[in-house]
């Protein structure tokens, strides 16, 4: 707000002053009669009383307190903090599209007459080579030891460890995780 007084003053200095300062105060001196007024001393009146409105307004109200922020909610899973490095918003938005994605692969492939994916060492398989194709044998996880950690902590825990055949409830678990696993790497591409 103090750059917005700055100018207004500057800019009524400018309209009231213009190039004939000198010859106006002189004249104002010598008791000589008052110059007419003109458009650029109107404008410059103008702008001298919106500086001073706005010095008033930003010098007397005082800051207004934020409100505190509420308690986090109960996350399954946070990511924030275990990307770290100048590529890391962008790693962790990869991350989160990535497993957005297989969330939405292992989904369709549910609803075929066939599906695909049908064991627990599928469902890895998937995300090894999804990852693999998609960063060209680059590992995002040793770049980012603790985000693996999490993810794979995370996983373990709500998805299982188990490599055998896949119930509906199973892959619907693998699906919830996987989603799961995609916001918290969004929000902590944020």
């Amino acid at each position: 707000m103090n750059w917005l007084v700055v100018l207004l003053a500057a800019g009524a200095a400018y309209a009231l002053a213009g190039p004939q300062v000198l010859e106006q105060l002189r004249k104002a001196a010598g008791l000589v009669n008052l110059p007419q007024l003109e458009r650029r001393h109107m404008i410059g009146a103008a702008l001298l009383a919106a500086a001073a409105i706005a010095w008033q307004s930003s010098s007397s109200s005082a800051p207004q307190p934020t409100p505190a922020p509420g308690p986090a909610p109960d996350a399954e899973l946070v990511l924030r903090g275990t990307f770290v490095g100048p590529d890391a918003s962008v790693d962790a938005a990869t991350i989160s599209a990535m497993f957005d994605e297989l969330a939405a692969e292992v989904e369709w492939d549910a609803m075929q007459v066939e599906p695909l994916i049908r064991t627990g060492v599928a469902f890895d398989d998937l995300r090894v080579r999804a990852f693999d194709l998609r960063l060209r044998g680059q590992s995002l996880g040793e770049r980012y030891p603790r985000a693996r950690s999490a993810i794979k902590d995370y996983l373990d825990r709500t998805a299982g460890t188990s490599g055998g055949p896949l119930t509906p409830a199973q892959r619907s678990a693998w699906v919830s995780a996987y989603r799961t696993v995609a916001r918290a790497a969004a929000d902590a591409a944020r």
